[in-house]
């Protein structure tokens, strides 16, 4: 049996594992999403759900060593989604012609 110090470490238990199996369900979406768009899409709320599991998994342990990882994932993942956005809007990532 699972026992919590207070009330609010049993909500932050609750919320990293409804927050788990979300990103359960987006890799799901991932896999077998209908279209590109949507991939993209679940792949940006992984990136959003895994910062929110590192910062939850911090507020547990009582650290804040953590900071500059959750820093790091949110970084990455906006660069990737701007990426997969202009590969989807133009089919290219980097434009090599400098006269547009």
């Amino acid at each position: 049996m699972l026992e919590f110090e207070s009330a609010f470490d049993a909500l932050l238990a609750i919320s990293l594992f409804i927050i788990s199996v979300s990103t359960l369900g987006l890799v799901y979406r991932v896999i077998k999403g209908p279209s590109v768009p949507d991939r993209v899409m679940a792949l940006d709320s992984i990136g959003i759900n895994l910062i929110a599991i590192t910062a939850i998994t911090s507020i547990i342990l009582r650290t804040d060593a953590f900071l500059e990882v959750i820093l790091l994932i949110g970084v990455i993942a906006f660069v990737g989604t701007v990426a997969f956005s202009k590969f989807l809007q133009k089919g290219e990532i980097i434009e090599y012609d400098r006269d547009n």
